[in-house]
């Protein structure tokens, strides 16, 4: 193959094809710096929604990823009515040179015919010991593609290669006269042991030469008829009819872009709805994929990558201790998953923040971070802040009030950041169930994600209509995003942070991970109410914003509460308004601070971060 670097994509439909293909790969570029991608490819009927893929490609994805994790390649799972677009779009986002698939995935000759790169069709097993090549020369179109990579198999296996000439009775020369080119610069070449040439029908003269060989490797034909198969029925004769490994070759079309066009006999359906189910299909993710601790952390580790953990409180001292336990045990001191726990507190009144500092961990009050900014109440101004004092590149929040923690509420959220650098946000969902006395419902949380937040989303933000569960509070992000995006104060955050998050890095930026069920305690009617309130405030804000209206000044900023006392009904005025800080990235402190935490180089940092810092209540918390 040529020299140089490569980007070799392997295409995979099924959990087996990536152990027989592999082989192929790594001996045909092994004597190259080759960078290796898998696409795992999910076909849906196009009576079905992409939806239905979704337990394929998770499958998919989980049976390729250990192996691509030890030989360092990327994983990519697409899934399509037509895969074979998938293909050409990931061959030219990701610049492939080349491509190698199983001769039962081979795609149709109208998408084989505008594929920019060579390509590899391979028919397993391949054996790596001294191969005993059969290279079958017929003057077509790949005949120099197929040589090159029987030399580069000879090469790196030290095997040896046969030339067969294999003359059809009705060639009328031209075959000939291709093979003597060709024969001139095989005869100075050591791997080319010997030459055969045969009269008759090509594939019985390949199949008879290949009972004394392991591994045949041949050009396809360049343009087979409509009812032939896609790579020529010669090639396709011999896959069919010999017994040892065999690889097809064929190269790129040499013409104009604007020449090679896609084949479209239908439409394609660019409508809301399959953006979406495309999306979940693809970007839906279980906790357990990622339960494999030790090689999370060997994966972070490689990337340089740092992770904090923020646990905002407000009155949990009946859930916090063992919070601190599960996760501090298993992701700090077993596995060295996270850099940092640090509890941000919001004024609370019970022993909270005595139970956090026992334990060791960092407690710091929000209303002591930046207080030259104010402070606002609410669980958004807390996360906000603490973009200013956690350290890590990844940056993961979930709430304390979960009853049944475990530690994938925090490696469930950080797994697919951490696998897919295309990923800047990741969002839990769960089961939630109601308690109703001492008895749970299993289905009847998240009532305002369903009456509230869901409905809000299908109606302006239908892209995100996908994400099972909006408002959870359990959530991963990259800084480099979340340090760019406003956060509201109160109830609106995990709204607010979907829709900008979304409006500045696309919905390919954003996954969700399923972290089976979370247990917690369920607020009343009435603080429900007002959560619902801030929240539409906060989408009519985000869509005044993105159509350059004025409607959300008009709109009334208080609510009218309904309480009932004994036999009568009262109502309560509350003043909800849905504030919002700026980008932390907007601060000059923030941007001062990261600069010196990422060189280091001066022995004090400057003195406003210094009087910033020093207000946090413990110490050590900033370092």
């Amino acid at each position: 193959m040529p020299n140089g670097d490569r980007s070799v994509l392997i295409v995979v439909t099924n959990s087996t094809d990536l152990e027989s293909l592999l082989p192929f790969a790594q001996a045909a570029f092994e004597s190259f710096a080759s960078r290796i991608v898998i696409l795992g490819l999910v076909a849906v009927p196009e009576s079905e929604s992409l939806t239905s893929g979704t337990l394929k490609a998770r499958s998919l994805r989980e049976a390729v990823d250990p192996t691509a994790r030890h030989i360092g390649a990327r994983v990519l799972v697409c899934v399509a009515h037509n895969i074979w677009r998938e293909l050409k779009k990931t061959v030219v986002n990701e610049k492939c040179s080349a491509l190698i698939v199983s001769r039962a995935d081979v795609p149709p000759f109208e998408w084989l015919n505008v594929l920019p790169c060579e390509i590899i069709i391979a028919k397993p097993p391949f054996s790596k010991k001294n191969p005993r090549i059969l290279l079958p020369i017929r003057g077509g179109p790949y005949a120099a593609l197929a040589l090159r990579l029987a030399l580069s198999l000879a090469q790196s296996q030290n095997g040896q290669i046969t030339a067969l000439h294999a003359i059809s009775p009705a060639d009328n020369g031209n075959g000939e006269k291709h093979y003597q080119d060709l024969l001139r610069n095989l005869r100075g070449l050591p791997q080319v042991t010997r030459w055969i040439k045969a009269r008759g029908d090509p594939v019985n003269a390949i199949v008879r030469a290949a009972r004394t060989h392991n591994l045949i490797v041949m050009g396809a034909n360049g343009s087979p008829r409509a009812d032939e198969p896609s790579v020529g029925p010669t090639a396709a004769s011999v896959l069919n009819k010999v017994k040892i490994p065999t690889l097809v070759v064929r190269a790129p079309q040499r013409l104009p872009a604007f020449l090679v066009r896609d084949p479209a006999p239908k439409p394609i359906d660019h409508t809301i709805s399959v953006v979406v189910d495309k999306w979940f299909a693809e970007n839906t993710f279980h906790a357990h994929e990622f339960q494999d601790l030790e090689q999370l952390v060997q994966l972070k580790e490689e990337q340089g990558l740092t992770i904090s953990l923020g646990l905002p409180t407000l009155n949990e001292e009946r859930t916090i201790g063992k919070v601190i336990k599960t996760i501090h045990a298993k992701l700090v001191e077993r596995y060295r998953l996270l850099d940092e726990i640090v509890v941000i507190d919001s004024n609370s009144t019970d022993r909270t923040v005595e139970i956090a500092q026992s334990l060791g961990v960092p407690v710091i009050r929000h209303p002591d971070i930046l207080r030259q900014y104010g402070m606002w109440t609410g669980k958004g101004e807390a996360l906000w802040k603490s973009l200013s004092v956690l350290r890590g590149d990844l940056i993961a929040w979930i709430d304390t009030d979960i009853a049944n923690i475990h530690p994938r509420f925090v490696y469930g959220i950080l797994g697919p950041l951490i696998r897919e650098p295309r990923l800047m946000y990741v969002k839990g969902f769960y089961q939630r169930p109601l308690r109703l006395g001492r008895r749970l419902e299993a289905r009847w949380g998240g009532r305002v994600t369903e009456l509230v937040a869901r409905p809000m989303i299908n109606l302006f933000y239908p892209e995100l209509s996908g994400l099972v569960q909006p408002l959870a509070g359990e959530y991963a992000g990259r800084r480099q995003a979340l340090e760019r995006v406003p956060f509201f104060a109160g109830y609106g955050v995990e709204m607010g942070l979907l829709i900008d998050l979304f409006s500045q890095y696309g919905l390919n930026a954003i996954g969700q991970v399923d972290l089976e069920e979370r247990i917690h305690r369920n607020q009343s009617l009435m603080a429900l109410s007002k959560m619902a309130f801030e929240i539409i405030q906060v989408v009519m804000q985000r869509v005044d914003k993105a159509h350059h209206m004025d409607l959300v000044n008009d709109l009334n900023k208080s609510m009218k509460l309904i309480r009932q006392a004994r036999a009568q009904f009262q109502l309560e005025v509350a003043d909800i308004r849905a504030r919002e800080r700026p980008p932390m990235v907007t601060l000059p402190e923030y941007r001062a601070w990261r600069e010196y935490s990422k060189s280091r180089t001066e022995k004090k940092p400057p003195a406003e971060l210094v009087a910033t810092h020093n207000s946090l209540l413990v110490q050590g918390a900033v370092q």
